[in-house]
């Protein structure tokens, strides 16, 4: 677990030696940290209208509109990390501000699984609907159990699929599956000999992630939950 966060740390210190002349920008600017992250909300509804706008008028082998829905929400994941960044070199930190930055965090994950799931539905991808449903309340149950177990006073913040993690992996194999798209076609199917279904198809590059994440998050919720048991417990002995 050490290992795995210091990894993760030397990884954010890394970005944000790339950003950070981007960020001493939007300082210049004006912008507060409060201004970044609103503007990272509005791009997650963007990622929303582009599922939907794919749902309504791409075909089902069109993965074209999945290819640009993962490309913003890597543009709108940026976000996550300069509102922070604003915040702490422009000297605006604030509580309402970090309280301000979580709520709109988890309105800009809820509205991206919407846009998912609305076109997973429109284009009868009802497995991997389910698998998206279930990996959105497992995100939605990690930054629960943390702010939870913060309220009663332990830390609970480890874990696989925080949410810097959950955005880049949605993200790039959106883009990915849009990309292989162009390659061998969007209503490409594998079958296994002796197999009557199909074990893979385009849309697998995308929804196989998915599921995957469905997994995962749900794990970390319950790991942090058995952390901050241990930890409760060592508070009252």
């Amino acid at each position: 677990m050490e290992q795995q966060t210091s990894i993760r740390t030397s990884l954010q210190l890394g970005i944000y030696k790339i950003i950070d002349p981007f960020v001493k920008l939007l300082i210049k600017l004006g912008l507060t940290p409060n201004a970044v992250t609103s503007i990272g909300f509005v791009l997650n509804v963007g990622v929303a209208a582009i599922f939907i706008i794919g749902a309504e008028d791409g075909n089902r082998g069109d993965f074209t509109y999945v290819g640009w829905a993962g490309a913003l929400i890597l543009f709108a994941g940026l976000f996550d990390m300069l509102d922070g960044q604003v915040a702490r070199l422009g000297n605006m930190k604030s509580v309402f501000g970090a309280l301000y930055d979580s709520v709109l965090d988890r309105y800009s994950e809820l509205i991206m699984f919407l846009g998912i799931c609305y076109y997973l539905v429109a284009h009868h991808y009802f497995l991997s609907s389910i698998f998206a449903f279930i990996a959105l309340i497992g995100s939605m149950m990690v930054s629960y159990v943390r702010a939870r177990a913060e309220g009663l006073g332990v830390e609970s913040k480890g874990g696989l699929m925080q949410r810097p993690e959950r955005v880049i992996t949605i993200g790039v194999f959106a883009i990915a599956c849009g990309i292989t798209s162009s390659y061998i076609g969007g209503d490409y199917k594998l079958f296994v000999p002796g197999i009557r279904f199909h074990v893979f198809e385009t849309m697998s590059v995308f929804t196989f992630p998915i599921a995957i994440l469905a997994v995962l998050t749900n794990f970390t919720a319950f790991k942090r939950l058995v952390d901050a048991k241990k930890a409760l417990s060592e508070n009252e002995q």
